[in-house]
């Protein structure tokens, strides 16, 4: 059992605005952090996010824009920073890599694996990728196109340097193969492993300061910078943790008592899964203590338009600032969470965020909670009754209560599975909604059955006070809301939670 819990979402790149997918990775780790700030204690608890600022894409869109790059990427962080405080994101570290701190880690680590002979001096010619920052070799071109994003790649030759990839080919086959749990889901692991058949290439970890001066210099050599892949993985050590004069590196967040979990999207998986632990072992190697591997990296989905990435020359790029500003904060989290199960693609519109708030969130849960608090307000004048002897079928629902934190906490921690966790919340809000309409309570208080009315009002306010404890990582202000509203004694009823949205038909 783990004592500590840090989560890390990538750093994201500075050379556009915050858009769904920033948003998606980000959401899912502070949920994750909220729930593990519960389960353990909160300071045993690390949440890490920021922002990627060097390269040639960063370097580009500061000269498009006028700018030096320093000044475009504060400008930037900005953007992301705001985004975070409006999506109510509760990270405790925020890193950016052009910081002091960042920079001496990175300039440690390459010290380090300089000095034992992984990284070396070459002379390169092949074909470059520009948008993706990507040297890619004959044998995984087809037309002179970059595999990854199809762009048209340029031949280049040069003197950079580079780090032994494929020294850790097989320890890296080993590892996956024997941590089931490392890459999830198991479809990204079978993806890693696939790719991993092939040789693997050494890593160039350099640029030229002649073609890019927009980096972190390398110590051995001054006329290079880093590459930003190499740079920017790195960020997971330098943000919680530094490295001291006698090789070691000194951080809670890396020991054995520790469990660490990346998540990513697919789009980076083989920078994470292959990149990064090989890092990760030849700093171990190097006799660097205080280093172990992450124990899961996990790759979620994209969320598309019509079955096509979100991409701005596409111009389908949906802004989180425009969905909350029209539908809420909670409603936009709850959606992203639920609607499609984390690790394939899901399709992103207004029709389904809307169908989702008046099914799930107007006509179930606010509904529960409105019609319980008038209940509590027409019969018992805003006081909540005590607990009373209950009937067969309000005994079921109270067993199903008291398993719900360990059975839906159990499909976050143990699977990241949010959908199927807030599925297991909602069944207990279906089952208290049945209750009511089966019970009819206005004929118990018709009836004068005082005791059976009793024990019904405060079965439903037991199970909307346990769905509000399991809601809090998903959605926090509602969680809130409804806590203040039913109160401990008495209850403070509000306006419904999520007044349902009419949809304008078209006149034929």
């Amino acid at each position: 059992m783990y004592k500590k819990f840090y989560i890390t979402t990538p750093i994201y790149y500075v050379n556009a605005s915050p858009h769904i997918g920033h948003s998606y990775t980000t959401i899912a780790a502070d949920t994750l952090a909220r729930y593990m700030r519960g389960k353990l204690q909160p300071e045993n608890v690390k949440f890490l996010t920021g922002t990627d600022e060097h390269g040639q894409k960063i370097k580009k869109a500061a000269d498009e824009a006028a700018l030096s790059p320093q000044e475009f990427v504060d400008k930037v962080v900005v953007q992301f920073k705001g985004l975070w405080s409006r999506l109510n994101i509760s990270h405790d570290e925020f890193i950016r890599t052009t910081e002091e701190r960042h920079i001496r880690a990175v300039q440690k680590v390459l010290e380090v694996l300089y000095k034992k002979g992984d990284i070396y001096q070459a002379q390169y010619e092949g074909w470059y990728c520009s948008p993706c920052e990507t040297f890619w070799p004959q044998t995984q071109i087809t037309g002179q196109l970059c595999p990854d994003c199809q762009r048209q790649l340029e031949k280049i030759s040069e003197t950079n340097f580079f780090f032994k990839l494929s020294a850790y080919q097989q320890r890296l086959i080993d590892y996956i193969l024997k941590n089931a749990n490392f890459i999830q889901p198991e479809s990204r692991k079978n993806e890693i492993l696939k790719f991993l058949q092939h040789p693997l290439n050494d890593l160039c970890i350099s640029r030229p300061t002649e073609r890019l001066s927009w980096g972190i210099p390398l110590p051995f050599s001054p006329g290079h910078v880093t590459y930003v892949w190499f740079d920017a993985l790195l960020n997971y050590l330098s943000a919680v943790g530094s490295f001291g004069e006698k090789g070691n590196y000194n951080s809670v967040w890396w020991q054995s008592d520790c469990q660490v979990v990346h998540l990513v999207g697919k789009d980076i998986l083989r920078q994470h899964t292959i990149y990064w632990p090989a890092m990760l072992m030849a700093l171990q190697d190097a006799g660097v203590s205080g280093i172990k591997l992450p124990d899961t990296i996990f790759a979620h989905g994209w969320w598309l338009i019509a079955d096509t990435k979100m991409s701005k020359s596409r111009d389908n790029v949906v802004s989180p600032f425009d969905i909350i500003d029209k539908y809420g904060l909670d409603t936009y989290r709850y959606f992203l969470l639920r609607d499609v199960p984390f690790g394939l693609d899901g399709n992103f519109s207004e029709e389904a965020i809307i169908k989702r708030f008046n099914s799930d969130l107007a006509n179930d849960l606010g509904n529960l909670v409105y019609r319980t608090l008038t209940m509590i307000e027409k019969y018992y004048q805003g006081n909540i009754p005590d607990a009373a002897t209950l009937d067969e079928q309000g005994q079921n629902i109270l067993k199903s209560i008291k398993s719900l934190p360990q059975e839906a906490g159990d499909l976050l921690s143990s699977s990241f599975n949010f959908s199927l966790s807030l599925e297991r919340i909602w069944a207990s809000i279906a089952m208290a909604n049945k209750y009511v309409e089966e019970t009819k309570p206005w004929n118990l208080a018709k009836e004068n059955k005082a005791a059976e009315l009793k024990a019904f009002i405060r079965l439903l306010v037991d199970v909307i006070r346990a769905v509000a404890g399991q809601l809090h990582p998903f959605m926090p202000q509602t969680a809130d809301s409804i806590k203040e509203q039913l109160g401990s004694d008495k209850i403070k009823k509000g306006n419904p939670l999520f007044p349902r949205i009419e949809i304008k038909k078209d006149k034929a």
